[in-house]
């Protein structure tokens, strides 16, 4: 039987029902939603049916209808198995394609649930409103298996609520109105192997009356200065906006709270009537006054005790919070240090743990724990965004969070965080950059400064003042799957990138974090993992990320610690520590994850560099150490980390860090000193003065100017590894013809960490795709993705290839990826180079194997992940700008090479490090003479200290040198090209001309 059809016979089913006798009279019998008798497929959408779903390939339960003997109703039942370490479970979705269906008329859904009395909350939802259960609102509650056998599990409407930390679509109307509704999803504990049994989900039950009204107020705190009036709006309103059907009261009165009556408030009580035929959205006002008397003192609450006849009443007790005042810490006057010290001297244990506590803002729901436990920090995790995306909404939420800190006694301000990696990526509508490697492939520190000042306008606009970037790893092989974080293989490249943190930040001594276009920076992953071996990660199936790097301490030094100590003395206000382990060879104490290491936090980072920042642990990294979880806390924090990343688990953090400091197994002089370092950098920010969004900037997201900056970056990030008779810049009057899976796909564009975690293929973000870019610059173009269209009359191909989103060990390589083109990729490059003279474009986070291909290619470029402009590309194709980007990592010939880096004593890659063809620039003529004097001249400006100069004569050295082995690169060439670059980076200009110079006589 169709499910329209059964519902449509609702009456007859109930009455073969066995337990339809039993029904109240004043109630409607039940309606089946589900009987599990096979009337529903298992299929999914547009079409009706059950279907199952996870965070990966074994996250989806196991589902089967079951002939169970003991059914509460009919025959078979739905079983299922699961072992999900993310999340997972299973939706019945009502076909699309039909009508929505009304439950309007009923209290509830209920279900039957063979319980296995193991404690485990299962989640349970419904999908409202929207174009189909997969566009729909979600809303949901939970209930907990604590019982054995059969149980009917009844959920009345008004239990459940709007989801706040996920959904599919941009808001709708954030209402459960009943009337539109497009079936359930049961989502199954994680952690732990189960299985389950349901059966007969029904409708049951009266509506609600509290379903079509309810009260609301405007905020659920009140902040006022002392003796000033609080003014509390309470609203009735109705689903529909119909005018109300029956009398709504509201019974007022000031309750008990922290503030005292009489001599801080004037207590109030009354009765708001609401008669029958009221419009909806009705508002009326409660007036509470508060009192001066001139005593410096914390902030004070005074709760408005609400009780509502006739309709739903609000969720929260609405509270008057009269703010702090007279204390030192709120002197601007004040030094950031004696107001630091005066505020940690008052404040308890527990409102200190709270500080160096950072949750999900999924997880604290409307936000009142953000009170409860005096949080100190949120973030959005990948993809966590409100609804909808837009500017004005961050600011909103962000607002609300805030707002909550305002009831508690020193009204400390969150400090909000976000991974701005590239631009704000999980804002649609935000500028989105280059990724790191394609920034380090320009070798332009200014730019790289400029694109870090677009990128913290954006996020400080929306009303996020902390930046979790940049990644200042040296990605030393391209097998990891965060190699497009880095800015490259040498530190010293990564060094000359790190101008991005004075663009997020401003100047080193932090007087610009109060400005509205700043925010706070993080150096992450501290320290070395980019250095981790291929093979030794134990993170499922991950290969190579949050692994072990085996390093000596020069290595160490030399090449991973490096950009750490640039990174301090540009002023970084946090540094991240790495998932990965550290093995200093020599130091006994073999692999010791990065959380754990003291040492190199405590001794290296803290007291060596100087470094007087706060350190924020990454997602969920402590529970990686080994342990139980109280040992994990005392580790972590005696190691020197002075916030934690708890996204959900923020309530055991803080209970377990109050705990054990009152052992003595933590010290309360380093909760203090981490304290210290939070607060600090909230004054500096200026976020106990202005703590709400400052939304000025707003216009300017995804301005013409900012996109203009991103432009160049996508244009300077070309890098032209061949060019063969002069094909690129293409000439307007060409016919070109465009295929390739990159070509028009902005999500592969612009890569993973883009709205959400892991990125995702297709028309993601807006922005210009890189065939849109070529359409855009006149030229003369036709397209075919897959090169199925006839490939005869054009006078050149430009096939746009290369790999599909993904984010940190997701993307390893052995992980599901390699380095090698897709077969369809491949089949268009065969194609097309073959029937016309080609250019290949390949849109990756890293290098990909090209192998005997590359013969038949005439000119190839390293278009990375170039973000959301692509008409920056179109620029270099068609000669706007020039060619001007050079390689960040070695382009290896193939795997059984890696890893391969600048400086290896056996250096024979496809393409050295640095290498990097030009166009529209007049290359000079020359020989060894040539050379020989563009280094003696090098090495002057090296003694004058003329960097400009030096940095012109080595790369006209390079430019000879390209010249004469283009084509020919053997390993007596790359080497001591690759070096140079490494020596120009350095200021060593003389030596690195010296180098070309060797690499020129061996070509």
């Amino acid at each position: 039987m169709r499910r329209t059809a059964l519902l449509a016979s609702a009456a007859l089913v109930a009455g073969l029902l066995p337990w339809a006798t039993a029904q109240a009279a004043d109630e409607p019998a039940p309606v089946p939603v589900d009987r599990f008798e096979g009337e529903v497929p298992f299929a999914s959408q547009p079409a009706e049916g059950i279907f199952t779903w996870g965070g990966d390939t074994d996250d989806p339960p196991t589902l089967r209808l079951t002939d169970r003997a003991d059914a509460p109703e009919g025959g078979k039942v739905l079983t299922g198995g699961y072992d999900i370490s993310g999340y997972g479970g299973f939706t019945h979705d009502f076909a699309a394609t039909a009508p929505a269906h009304d439950w309007s008329a009923h209290r509830g859904i209920r279900f039957w649930w063979d319980g296995r009395n193991n404690g485990r909350k299962t989640v349970f939802e419904i999908k409202d409103g929207g174009a189909g259960g997969e566009a729909s609102e979600l809303w949901t509650t939970s209930f907990t298996d604590d019982f054995t056998g059969w149980k009917q599990i009844e959920l009345p409407f008004t239990d459940f609520t709007y989801r706040t930390d996920y959904q599919p679509v941009g808001g709708i109307d954030h209402v459960l109105g009943l009337k539109e509704m497009w079936g359930y999803a049961v989502t199954l504990p994680a952690g732990t192997k189960g299985d389950f049994a349901l059966d007969d989900v029904e409708l049951y039950g009266t509506a609600d009356q509290s379903l079509s009204a309810a009260v609301t107020t405007d905020a659920p705190l009140y902040p006022v200065r002392e003796g000033a009036t609080a003014r509390v709006k309470v609203t009735v309103a109705t689903t529909g906006a119909q005018p109300l059907t029956a009398p709504v009261t509201v019974t007022y009165a000031t309750a008990d709270g922290t503030a005292d009556p009489g001599s801080d408030y004037r207590p109030v009580s009354g009765t708001l009537t609401f008669p029958a035929g009221t419009a909806s959205g009705t508002v009326r006002t409660v007036e509470v006054p508060t009192r001066r008397d001139r005593t410096a003192e914390p902030a004070e609450t005074i709760p408005l005790k609400l009780t509502v006849t006739g309709a739903k009443a609000p969720a929260e007790t609405p509270q008057v919070v009269v703010g702090a005042h007279g204390l030192p810490y709120l002197d601007t006057r004040l030094p950031v240090k004696k107001r630091v010290a005066d505020l940690l001297g008052r404040m308890s244990l527990a409102e200190k743990a709270g500080q160096m506590t950072q949750a999900e803002r999924g997880a604290v729901g409307q936000g009142s724990d953000i009170a409860a436990y005096a949080l100190g920090s949120l973030l959005s995790g990948g993809g966590s965004t409100p609804t909808p995306n837009t500017p004005e909404a961050w600011a909103r939420m962000i607002d609300g969070f805030q707002l909550r800190t305002r009831a508690t006694r020193f009204q400390i301000p969150l400090i909000y965080g976000v991974d701005a990696v590239h631009g704000h990526n999980n804002l649609s509508g935000a500028t989105v950059m280059p990724h790191n490697i394609g920034i380090g492939a320009t070798r332009d520190p200014r730019l790289a400064r400029q694109t870090g000042s677009v990128t913290a306008a954006e996020v400080r606009a929306t009303g996020v003042p902390w930046d979790f970037a940049p990644c200042l790893c040296v990605s030393r092989d391209e097998r990891w799957g965060r190699s497009y974080e880095s800015f490259g293989e040498d530190p010293a490249l990564v060094e000359s990138m790190e101008t991005v943190i004075q663009g997020l930040q401003g100047r080193a001594d932090g007087r610009d974090l109060k400005r509205d276009d700043k925010v706070l920076a993080t150096a992450k992953h501290f320290v070395a993992d980019g250095g981790t071996a291929y093979g030794s990660s134990t993170t499922g199936t991950y290969t190579i990320d949050q692994g072990v790097t085996h390093v000596t301490r020069e290595q160490l030094a030399d090449v991973h610690l490096a950009p750490y100590r640039t990174a301090v003395d540009r002023g970084v206000g946090t540094v991240m520590p790495s998932y990965s382990s550290l093995d200093i060879a020599g130091d006994g104490k073999g692999a010791v994850k990065m959380h754990a290491r003291g040492d190199m936090i405590n001794g290296v980072l803290k007291d060596r560099l100087g470094f007087d920042g706060f350190v924020i642990s990454d997602w969920n990294a402590i529970d990686q150490l080994p342990g139980d979880y109280a040992s994990h806390v005392r580790t972590s924090v005696d190691a020197g980390l002075d916030m934690m990343m708890v996204p959900y688990t923020y309530k055991d953090f803080t209970t377990t860090l109050t705990d054990e400091v009152r052992a003595g197994r933590i010290s309360e002089a380093r909760v203090d000193d981490a304290v210290s370092r939070i607060l600090t950098q909230k004054f500096r920010l200026g976020l106990f003065e202005h703590p709400y969004a400052d939304t000025t900037g707003a216009a300017r997201i995804g301005s013409p100017a900012h996109r203009e900056v991103a432009r160049r970056a996508a244009a300077e990030s070309q890098v032209l590894l061949k060019n063969a008779g002069g094909l690129l810049p293409l000439k307007k009057t060409q016919k070109v013809y465009v295929a390739g899976s990159n070509a028009d796909d902005i999500g592969n564009q612009t890569g993973g960490w883009t709205l959400t975690w892991q990125g995702a293929s297709g028309n993601t973000v807006p922005g210009t795709t890189i065939l849109q870019g070529l359409r855009a610059a006149g030229g003369d173009v036709t397209y075919s993705k897959d090169a199925s269209a006839s490939t005869g009359g054009y006078d050149v191909g430009v096939v746009v290839v290369g790999e599909t989103p993904y984010a940190e060990g997701v993307g390893d390589v052995g992980n599901g990826h390699d380095l090698r083109l897709s077969a369809a990729d491949q089949a268009a490059v065969d194609k097309v180079c073959a029937a016309m003279k080609c250019a290949v474009l390949i849109v990756s986070g890293r290098p990909q194997l090209l192998g005997d291909r590359l013969e038949g290619i005439d000119a190839l470029v390293a278009s990375w992940l170039p973000g959301t402009e692509g008409e920056g590309v179109a620029d270099v194709l068609y000669g706007r700008r020039p060619f001007t980007g050079q390689l960040p990592v070695t382009w290896p010939k193939s795997e059984t090479q890696l890893p391969i880096n600048v400086g290896d004593a056996s250096y024979d890659p496809q393409y050295p490090y640095g290498w990097g063809l030009t166009t529209l620039t007049q290359v000079p003529k020359g020989s060894a003479a040539t050379l020989r004097s563009l280094a003696a001249r090098a090495a002057a400006a090296e003694r004058h200290g003329d960097d400009r100069a030096g940095r012109t004569l080595v790369d006209t050295a390079r430019l000879l040198v390209q010249r004469k082995a283009d084509g020919h690169l053997t390993q007596a060439v790359a080497k001591p090209f690759a070096d140079a670059d490494h020596l120009l980076l350095t200021g060593r200009y003389g030596r690195a001309v010296e180098k070309l110079a060797e690499a020129y006589r061996a070509a």
